[in-house]
Formats: structure tokens, sequence, C-alpha cells
């Protein structure tokens, strides 16, 4: 079995004889080898390689494509249980890290922070056109050109052809982009893993350990050496109430390298069927309780999952809203700031004329200024806000972007205080998952009084092995050979003092979940109720901002008739009184608009569906009525439409940051 290098002495005696250290640290190097030419050797090193190739078998697995179907069939069945209207997560994963490995596995990642030498600060120009550069600032932030010529290469970031983008396309683009949501979708995708491990483990599992050791020993110099090989092929299977059974083949194989044994090589192998199963503690539901605590979760991960979707939409659309309403307070400031220049320049001719004084010039000079700062510090703010909308929607910051009009139509929802609370106390979904945490935390005690009990277990074993005399087992078992065993261990609960003081644990904590219950069932209501006297205020002060508009406006048209009789400042009283009145009306059609979403939102009557957009319910689609107009108000006061509508704003002269399309 064993053949010398040439150039060796002749072929060792067999049995025990003093070796030297060199010959024995030669052997380490590889000195002796195996005969692989023998059939013998050859037989038994292609048993091992089908042992291992059935150990291989046990491992493979069908790659992360079959764990991602699974996952998604997983979300798909968990989401249509919520209905037709709920979307499961359509995901594709990255499976490898990317990036510079160098980098992520460094024990110090280096850092970059430039000495105050390297540094270069450029003082601007005290006798710059302010104005001007912000005027191409904002127009880059939606891709107007500017007027006044082309901008200088500081000013071009994110210069390029402007996108519009509407209500409909930033709810779809927030479902593909939107930070946010991607990392709501994970969490849903998260609890169906958890859950999808837990099947796994409550499923047969297969399992291969392959052992191949090196043994050796020697006395006065003279040494044994052996390969052996023991390889353990087992199933195992969990019992729904508690205890495990499994399935083992052994296999044992050892080659003695140098022996004093003429037969060096043997094999043998035995088939193993055992079991544990508790009686008393760990008995019963509580054994599976991960797979019930797993299970449940996700159904409570797909209804937070849905709930946020129908959050998302209002939020988006609410800043959706408070652009538009701030392109309003941006038309309204620029016509202010009309009316008050053609006003300036009158009284500077009845100033000229010597029918008025002085100072009403400057005031008129004044407010000018204000309303030109007004202006300027509104621009702005639209563009920080729309520069938070592009970040809250997973969009380039430097990409220019012009807002649209809205589309969206909402009949105010005829619907009273107690409709509202019990539509919410039926349809919540939020409310559903804390009525079902209560009935974890009383679970959660009744497994607590089970770790209580004393341990009763049952554990049996059958083995049937190869013929035990045999040298060289083969697959030929002896079933006169049989092993068994049977028995049963009793745990008396003689400490159980941390197991007594879980068990008050579980209890406080059901106690605060019942009082948590309480007050979200509270706070549900108390939101619903408020959510109706919303809108019906909204609509209120809507319809009273629109009345002082047309009060003002025939305040200042008689004003006008009169205007040698009416001092400066009367009229820019009038004119602020204007601006007022309108922000008014643009703030309360923003918050009537928020209210009715709102009021949906609260009751979870809201349904968001595919893409993002929402799904109109029966009766929302109100008849045909005159839209209400943001910048001028009715002529004659009336009462408000019924509908939530907006128009687009008119071109403000590359004004930019008002939102309207330069086209």
């Amino acid at each position: 079995m064993l053949r010398r290098r040439s150039g060796t002495p002749d072929t060792p005696r067999s049995g025990p004889q003093r070796v030297p250290a060199s010959v024995h640290s030669g052997f380490v190097r590889g000195y002796w080898k195996l005969d692989v030419s023998s059939p013998r050797v050859r037989i038994r090193w292609t048993t091992l390689a089908l042992v291992l190739a059935a150990g291989g078998l046990t491992a493979c697995s069908g790659g992360m494509s079959e764990i991602d179907r699974d996952l998604q069939k997983a979300l798909d069945k968990s989401s249509g249980r919520l209905g037709e209207q709920a979307t499961a997560p359509q995901r594709s994963f990255m499976n490898e890290a990317g990036g510079d490995r160098s980098a992520r596995d460094a024990e110090r990642p280096g850092t970059f922070n430039p000495a105050t030498s390297e540094l270069r600060y450029t003082p601007a120009a005290e006798d710059r056109d302010v104005a001007a550069r912000l005027d191409r600032f904002a127009s880059a932030a939606v891709g107007a050109p500017t007027e006044g010529g082309p901008m200088d290469q500081g000013d071009a970031a994110g210069w390029g052809p402007a996108i519009t983008i509407d209500l409909t396309g930033a709810l779809r683009m927030s479902q593909h982009t939107g930070r946010e949501f991607l990392t709501a979708q994970e969490s849903y995708l998260l609890a169906a893993i958890r859950l999808l491990q837990e099947r796994h483990r409550w499923g047969p599992r297969l399992f291969n350990d392959t052992t191949v050791s090196l043994v050796g020993s020697g006395t006065d110099g003279a040494y044994d050496n052996a390969v052996r090989l023991v390889n353990d092929l087992r199933a195992t299977q969990r019992l729904p109430y508690g205890g495990e059974v499994e399935a083992r083949w052994l296999y044992n194989a050892s080659e003695n390298l140098r022996s004093s044994v003429t037969d060096q090589y043997e094999q043998s192998s035995a088939i193993v069927l055992s079991g544990n199963v508790p009686l008393l503690r760990g008995a019963g539901t509580v054994a599976r309780e991960d797979i019930i605590s797993a299970e449940r979760e996700l159904v409570y991960a797909a209804r937070e999952f849905e709930r946020f979707r129908r959050e998302y939409f209002v939020s988006i659309a609410n800043e959706y809203f408070r652009l538009l309403q701030q392109q309003a307070s941006i038309e309204n400031l620029r016509r202010q700031l009309e009316s008050l220049l053609r006003l300036e320049e009158q009284t500077a001719a009845e100033v000229d004329a010597g029918r008025k004084a002085a100072f009403q010039q400057n005031l008129a000079t004044n407010d000018v200024l204000e309303a030109q700062a007004s202006l300027a510090g509104a621009r702005e703010t639209y563009i920080a806000q729309l520069d938070r909308f592009k970040v809250r929607l997973g969009m380039d910051t430097s990409s220019p972007v012009v807002v649209g009009p809205l589309e969206l139509t909402l009949p105010d929802p005829q619907s009273t205080p107690l409709e509202a609370s019990q539509a919410a106390l039926r349809y919540r979904l939020d409310l559903q998952n804390q009525r079902d945490r209560l009935d974890d935390s009383r679970r959660a005690v009744d497994n607590a009084r089970n770790d209580l009990l004393p341990g009763l277990d049952v554990q049996g074993s059958v083995s049937m092995p190869t013929e035990p005399d045999a040298r060289e087992g083969g697959l030929g078992y002896s079933p006169e050979d049989l092993i068994y065993s049977i028995g049963a261990t009793l745990s008396l609960p003689l400490d159980r003092r941390i197991e007594k003081l879980s068990l008050r644990q579980a209890s406080i904590r059901l106690e605060q979940q019942a009082r948590s219950l309480e007050q979200f069932i509270d706070n549900v209501i108390v939101e619903s109720r408020a959510s109706v006297r919303a809108v019906e205020l909204a609509r209120f002060q809507l319809r009273l901002a629109e009345q002082q508009i047309q009060i003002t406006l025939r305040r200042q048209e008689e004003q006008l008739i009169k205007a040698d009789e009416i001092d400066t400042q009367t009229r820019l009283d009038t004119e602020n009184a204007l601006l007022r009145a309108r922000n008014r009306r643009d703030q309360a059609l923003t918050d009537l608009r928020g209210a009715i979403l709102d009021y949906l939102l609260t009751t979870d009557q809201l349904r968001v569906g595919v893409e993002g957009i929402l799904e109109r319910l029966p009766g929302m689609d109100p008849a045909p009525a005159e839209d209400t107009d943001l910048i001028d108000p009715p002529e004659t006061p009336g009462p408000a439409p019924a509908d939530v509508v907006a128009e687009p704003l008119p071109d403000d002269g590359g004004a930019g940051p008002a939102g309207a399309d330069p086209e």
C-alpha cells in the first residue's frame, strides 16, 4: 500500500521500529505517499469521493434567484390579503457589495481634511449686481433663461432643460426613487425574510459534516499513522408541539499508513433514528412561538407598509400643495410690486406738481423696496422648498424643475365627527395592529407560565449498524444487531425564580399594551373628529378670504376714482391688505386640499394604487363645476365651488421660481 521514493532505503519492515525524527518529519512533508495505482486504494478513495459528493449535494442550493422568488411569493400573498389595491414591493437586489474592497476592509479609513493654507476664499465684489445674480440663480433652479445676458461659469451649475413635474408625476417618481419609500419597502422585505427563515427551520433540514483527520502515535520513535474519515449525513424535523426527530447516516473509515497490523483499512456505517419530545415544559403551542410570531409580524408589516404608502401619498401631495402656494405667493408679490411701482410713479408726479408733500413719495418708495425684498425672499424660499422636494423624490438636486399645475379634484366630504370616528375604528390598519399586538402580549403571558412547569422529556433512538465483526462493512446493514434506547428526563422546578420574574414582566407588559391600545383608540377618535372639522374650517376660511379680496378690490377701485382725496399711506395700506387677503386665500386653499386628504387618511378610506396614484372612491367624481382661480378671484362674491382645483399660473415674464413654464 505504501511506496518509498526512489533513492530511499528498502521498503520498511512491518511492526514497530525506531524511526529517526528526521524521517518522521519527512513523512509530514510528504515523504511517504499512497500508491494510487493499487486497486484497493482506488476503491477506497472512490468511496471517499462518493461520500464527499453526497455531502456536497446536500449543501447545494438553488442560488439567490430561488430565494428571491420565494420572497416575492410571500410578499404577494401577504399583501394580497389586504385587498386588490395593496401593492407588494417589486424589488431587484444587488448581491455584490461593489466598491473598493481595500477601502471597506481598512482598519483606519482615510480622512481628507486640507490645511488652512490649502484652502481658498474669494471675496465677492461689493458693487456686484446682487439682484441680477439672484435672478440667475432662481432661473437656473427652474431651467428658465435669464434676462440680461448669459450666466457666468459659477452660475451655470445645474443648467439644463427643465423637467416639468405635476402631482401625478411626483407621486409616480416617489415610488421608484424616494428614499423613504424604498426604506419602508425594505422593512417589509426584512419581515418576509424573517418568516422564510423560520419556515425553513420548521421544515426538514439536511446537514452533512465530513471530518478528515491525520492521527499519529509513537512509542520509542516507532510511529503508527492513520487517516480517518467520518461523514455524518443527517435530516432533522421539528415537531409541531415540541421536540425534534432526526435521521442520520454515519460513515466511518480509517486507513493505517504505517502499522504492525496487516490489514490497514477499516470501514463501517450506521443508520440512526432518534427523537426528543417534551411533555410538560416547552410542549404545546409555546414550541411554535417563533413561527407564530414571524407569521404575525409579516401581517403587521404588510399593514404598516400599506399604511405608509397612504401616509407617504399625503405627505408628498402636501409638499406639492405648498409649492403651489409659494408660487401663488410669489405671483401675489409680483402683482403688488407692479401696483406699488405705478403708485410710486404717480406719487412722484404729484409731488413734482406740488399737489403732495415729498414724504408721501418716500412712503411709496419705502414700500416698493420692501416689496422687492419680500419678492426676493419668497423666491429663495421657493427654491429651497423645491430642492427639498427633489431630495424627497430622490432626484438629482442640480436638475432644473418646473412644478406644473394641479389637476387633482377632490370634493369636500359629507361626513360628521361621529361617522368619521366610526370609519376610523373600522378601517385603520395601524389600529388593527395594535389590537393584535395585545393578543401577542396575552400569548407571551401564557408562554411565561409554561416555563414554570417541570421538565419532562422523552427520548428514544434506534441504530442499525453494519456487521460489527466485519473489517469493511460496506453498505450491508445487520438488522439482528439493532441497537435501541428509550428514556425520560424529569427536571423538577427547584429554581424558577428567573422564570417567575419573567412571568411578572410579561404581565406588566400586557397591562402596558392594554393601556396603549386604549390610548391609541382615543387618539384615533380625536384625530378623525378633528379631520372633519378641519375640512369645514378650511372651506369657511377660504370663503372669507375670497370675500375679503372682493371687498379690498372694491376699496382699491374707489380709491383710484378718488385718488386726489386719498393720501398715499391709505392706498399703501390697501395694497398690503389686498396682498394679505390673497395670501390668506391661497393658504386656505392649501389647507383645504390637505384637510381632505388628511380626512381620508385619518379614517383610512384613502386608497393608493399602483405607481402611487390615488384611487377615486365611488361618489368622489362630482358634477362639473367652475374652477377656482388661484390668481384672479371672481368678480362678484359668492359661494365657493365644491371642488378643490388649481389653475395653472400665468406667465410671470421669466420670474422663474413662480413655477410657470417659461415657454
